[in-house]
């Protein structure tokens, strides 16, 4: 498993942020559409009903919070806090025009940089084009996660991956 972006990807899995584990919140990308995962939250939004999908509140990476994700660490582990880990929120809008907010944990501990969510987030907007563009991207994502040995790539990596991913390409 490994992560790009905003995007966690287990095996041929493609998920929104973290991937959840027992009753923790998520958002997982299928073929068949949207799926909301864990408490309190529930859904399944066919991809020909979603007309937009995007992230707010993702920690987009500046020195100021590297510091603040450290020192916060750091007392958590130190002080036997909590353990509130930072979620993100996915916007969806249904062919009716309703929008639904959908919480999911980020995983990146001190943000993302901001190439890779300006990018990532061009990805999810991608993703709304039309079944074509739908598939061949969702089955890269997830061809890419089934072959991936070794853990989350380098940052140069994952930029690359996602300008592929968004038709990009490696220039961007």
């Amino acid at each position: 498993m490994a992560m790009v972006g905003l995007f966690w990807i287990a095996e041929g899995d493609v998920y929104v942020g973290a991937k959840p584990s027992g009753l923790a919140v998520g958002v997982r990308l299928t073929p068949e559409g949207v799926l909301a995962l864990g408490d309190k939250q529930s859904g399944m939004w066919p991809w020909e009903d979603v007309h937009a999908l995007a992230v707010d509140g993702a920690p987009v990476r500046t020195l100021k919070r590297q510091v603040g994700a450290l020192v916060d660490m750091a007392l958590t582990v130190g002080l036997g806090g909590g353990d509130t880990a930072p979620t993100m929120t996915v916007r969806l809008a249904d062919a009716q025009g309703a929008e639904h907010e959908l919480t999911a944990y980020t995983a990146a501990a001190t943000g993302y940089s901001a190439t890779e969510y300006d990018l990532s987030r061009d990805l999810l907007a991608r993703l709304t084009q039309g079944a074509g563009t739908l598939l061949t991207t969702l089955a890269a994502m997830a061809e890419w996660g089934r072959g991936r040995e070794g853990g989350t790539p380098r940052t140069a990596e994952r930029e690359a991956l996602l300008r592929e991913w968004t038709g990009a390409g490696a220039d961007g």
